[in-house]
């Protein structure tokens, strides 16, 4: 994800009642700008690390071999992996940044446009038959996450990278080569089968998080991708890869959606997106984490800030009372 938007939302949201038309070109402007000065060899040299001639050569390089740029860098020592590791990470939370503001502007004209289409169930088709009849009471209401409050949109036509893993992962479920791997994951979450949303979340969260942590540029040569459940049992992923696992191995055990959502967050810390899934328990909300050893309710949880949170019905977009933000994101 390799773009950043900084913007004051109080600002933003000020003006949008007004002026909406006027700030939207000039934000989709100011993000279409942005994407463009954020790419990896850009990045490089603005930053002193390659020269404009280095950066050119290696494209033609990239040309020839069809090998990620970063691997080019890499093999001709112009970068660290340390370097090289940390700029993707930047460009991660940078692109997760840009779309959420694209996706609100989205949102507030909602009522004049017509819906996306809506994304399939396709974790149903792995609903356990011991957890069809499960029966756990939908949410009427949810408590805030992290204190932020949130806005609702039933509109996800602008998150492409979730409704496009949904239709790949309806594909690979139908492919013979997938049904060992299927029926090895039903095996398993039939051992973990429970009246408690809880407990079930307890184990799946152990249960993946002992899956391979791998960096999307080095797993799949891009700097993001959602990888479909059957990719990352095979191949590992990183952390919208786990959270991902993990929402459809709670939906195979009958857990509504209604009841849980991938959350992306602000990494208050490490100062960088990361992603989580959010159950709502009966026991409250908890966060299943794969920087995380244990599961944590929600409310133990001070260094992350929400942004936005997304499951296959709508979005959240969550907004925190504390001063001028410079947070927005996507899943483009």
């Amino acid at each position: 994800m390799n773009n950043c938007v900084y913007c004051r939302k109080d600002t933003v949201y000020n003006n949008m009642a007004k002026h909406k038309n006027k700030i939207n070109s000039g934000i989709l402007r100011h993000i279409k700008n942005s994407i463009s000065r954020n790419r990896l060899g850009e990045s490089l040299v603005l930053n002193g690390k390659i020269s404009p001639s280095e950066l050119k050569s290696a494209l033609r390089t990239q040309k020839e071999t069809q090998k990620p740029l970063g691997q080019i860098f890499l093999e001709q020592s112009k970068i660290t992996k340390f370097q090289l590791t940390r700029l993707l990470l930047r460009q991660k939370t940078i692109r997760l940044v840009a779309a959420t503001l694209l996706c609100f502007t989205a949102l507030t004209s909602i009522t004049k446009k017509s819906h996306a289409a809506p994304i399939k169930d396709v974790p149903a088709r792995l609903i356990l038959a011991s957890a069809s009849t499960a029966s756990f009471k939908n949410m009427n209401k949810y408590p805030k996450l992290f204190g932020a409050t949130e806005r609702k949109s039933t509109n996800l036509k602008a998150f492409t990278k979730w409704s496009d893993m949904f239709k790949r992962f309806d594909k690979a479920l139908s492919k013979q080569s997938s049904e060992p791997l299927i029926q090895g994951l039903k095996a398993e979450l039939a051992e973990y089968k429970s009246e408690s949303i809880y407990q079930m979340a307890k184990q799946v969260d152990a249960m993946m998080n002992k899956k391979k942590y791998i960096v999307d540029s080095k797993n799949w040569g891009k700097s993001d991708y959602w990888a479909t459940p059957i990719e990352f049992m095979t191949r590992g992923g990183d952390c919208e890869d786990f959270a991902i696992a993990k929402y459809v191995a709670l939906r195979a055990l009958g857990v509504p959606e209604d009841r849980m959502r991938i959350a992306i967050v602000q990494d208050l810390q490490k100062n960088m997106a990361h992603a989580v899934l959010v159950v709502y328990s009966e026991r409250g909300a908890v966060i299943l984490d794969n920087q995380s050893k244990i599961m944590r309710t929600a409310s133990s949880v001070s260094h992350y800030k929400p942004i936005f949170s997304i499951n296959r019905e709508a979005w959240w977009l969550h907004t925190t009372e504390d001063k001028p933000s410079t947070i927005v994101a996507s899943a483009r």
